[in-house]
């Protein structure tokens, strides 16, 4: 079967994460690492392509999206999906709103919608504002996030100064009528000339009726979630056919190693929570990184026990990135822990290591890239959003997992090796 759907996401956790939501359905799902150089071959009916686009300058990031969707346009794909974070996270000038935007042009649709809800990981909308659990954005962990601290929890005030066409609410009581009042409120919107619309959303249950009512729009935009009940609503009208894996998730025996790079509050309690187990353990310094690079890191990991499953983190406090990023600036600072943690990747797997839980968008990035993985093969779920994910580096068969910062609880790496072994 050809590619029906066609999803872009803004990095590479996000990516796998919606991956293993559509994976769900049992329609064979496909990512690809970055913009493929080859023509579409060998796709699946769902195809996802992960770019590092998030905090990219704009113009880099629309022409790279843009480029993901011609791919995607050729492998056949009829709908497609801009997928960004369940926290929106973006800068003032985008690159949510300017990428949507240019999709919107190339496909030649006047409406959109956004949709961050993902209700089980306590991402909810209401009357427009996004919700951490209980705490509004602006008030939850993610006002500290090192590269797009949210100082606000309104979509619609976020959305706005990113693009150039009107922006407005779909809310929840248009929701909780049914698919049917839904597409009744777009399309009185539409006539107002309302082209980017915000849905609310606080339950799994509301999903599945936006879901209904937004099918067949050309692009959607959003988190993982509002995609998830897509496939369904597919597979009913004969669009999609589940399949029967045509091989099995595979990777080589070897050693695990956990890698992180987010600063996350739930990665915080995630790396406490594993070095309590008494693991080996080296935390990076950027300031340190800086002045004597990453020769230090790397002789260390050589001289572990493997089998113990080592953890190198960057993985710290608000204020001690605060600090770092003061001396080095914030992209310097950041680039220099995901280049440790890429070339920790490849030295690992040089050493043996074939299980890598990598946490952190730009990590993941950097480690996927490092790794020379093009592709994934979608496996289980260790958590809502987070999958197992298997694929070849360097004549070798691994399995890789890409865990969003907030994504997990706080028994996250130990979870997900028990859950690779069975």
């Amino acid at each position: 079967m050809t590619t029906y759907f066609g999803a872009i996401a803004d990095d590479f956790t996000g990516a796998t994460d919606l991956a293993g939501l559509l994976a769900r359905s049992g329609v064979r799902v496909s990512l690809r690492i970055g913009v493929p150089q080859e023509p579409p071959a060998d796709t699946a009916p769902l195809e996802i392509i992960a770019l590092k686009c998030r905090t990219a300058p704009v113009d880099e990031a629309v022409a790279e999206t843009r480029a993901a969707l011609d791919w995607l346009r050729r492998a056949g794909a009829e709908r497609f999906f801009w997928k960004y974070c369940s926290t929106f996270d973006s800068t003032p000038q985008g690159n949510i709103g300017p990428v949507a935007e240019a999709l919107m042009t190339a496909l030649g649709t006047k409406q959109t919608i956004y949709c961050p809800a993902f209700p089980e990981n306590g991402r909810s909308i209401f009357m427009g504002n996004l919700f951490v659990g209980e705490q509004p954005l602006a008030e939850s962990p993610m006002k500290d996030h090192p590269l797009t601290p949210m100082r606000d929890s309104n979509l619609l005030r976020l959305l706005a100064p990113q693009v150039t066409s009107p922006v407005g609410l779909a809310n929840r009581h248009a929701v909780a009528k049914g698919a049917a009042a839904l597409r009744g409120r777009l399309s009185q919107l539409s006539g107002d000339g309302v082209t980017h619309v915000v849905v609310d959303a606080v339950a799994n249950d509301d999903l599945y009726l936006i879901a209904e009512a937004c099918h067949d729009m050309p692009l959607l935009t959003g988190g993982s979630a509002i995609a998830m009940p897509l496939p369904e609503i597919w597979l009913k009208q004969g669009l999609l056919k589940r399949y029967e894996a045509d091989r099995a998730h595979r990777f080589e025996a070897g050693p695990a190693i956990i890698l992180s790079g987010s600063c996350s509050a739930m990665t915080n309690r995630q790396v406490a929570a594993f070095l309590s187990e008494g693991r080996p353990s080296l935390k990076l310094d950027p300031l340190d990184l800086a002045e004597n690079g990453n020769g230090a890191a790397l002789d260390w990991l050589s001289r572990q026990d493997l089998a113990a499953t080592p953890i190198i983190y960057a993985t710290a406090a608000p204020d001690a990135v605060r600090a770092a990023q003061e001396k080095l600036g914030t992209e310097r600072a950041g680039t220099l822990v995901e280049a440790t943690l890429a070339a920790c990747a490849t030295r690992a797997r040089d050493l043996g290591v074939r299980r890598f839980v990598v946490a952190g968008g730009e990590t993941s990035g950097a480690v996927t890239k490092s790794l020379g993985i093009s592709r994934l093969d979608i496996g289980a779920e260790i958590a809502p959003g987070v999958p197992w994910c298997f694929a070849r580096t360097a004549g070798r068969d691994v399995a890789i997992t890409l865990k969003s910062g907030n994504f997990g609880n706080e028994e996250f790496f130990a979870k997900a090796l028990e859950v690779l072994e069975r």
